[in-house]
């Protein structure tokens, strides 16, 4: 009997057992665009620490998927704090329909495969 044990199994697309094909690439990153829709930066930041190293596309888009979520986020608490003089109200209105429609274009473009970097995001991660 043989101590070693057997080599791990190789991925049926060719690449290393490490990286996503460039069709999960773009799943994975138009999934979490969209995941920011609905649950704001939770998706983005799980994205992010899973998928960071599973190819540059995938991370590139999770990192500004969780740079704009965090900027949407902050403006949230601000226009919470700011809704006992009623402008609050205007800017949780205003970020979340620029959340709608910047995460749109943003799952747009990753499932035609091209990167795209959010207008007003603070960048927080590169």
């Amino acid at each position: 009997m043989s101590a070693t044990p057997p080599p791990p199994p190789q991925p049926p697309y060719g690449g290393s057992p490490q990286q996503l094909s460039p069709a999960d690439e773009k799943l994975w990153a138009t999934l979490v665009h969209i995941g920011g829709i609905l649950f704001n930066w939770i998706p983005a930041l799980i994205g992010y620490l899973v998928l960071k190293d599973k190819g540059p596309f995938v991370r590139a888009h999770t990192a500004t998927a969780l740079n704009f979520q965090i900027t949407i986020f902050i403006a949230y608490i601000v226009g919470g704090i700011l809704s006992i003089v009623v402008v609050g109200v205007f800017i949780i209105i205003a970020a979340a329909v620029l959340n709608i429609v910047f995460s749109i274009i943003a799952a747009v473009r990753a499932n035609q495969g091209e990167f795209y970097t959010y207008p007003l995001a603070i960048k927080f991660l590169s």
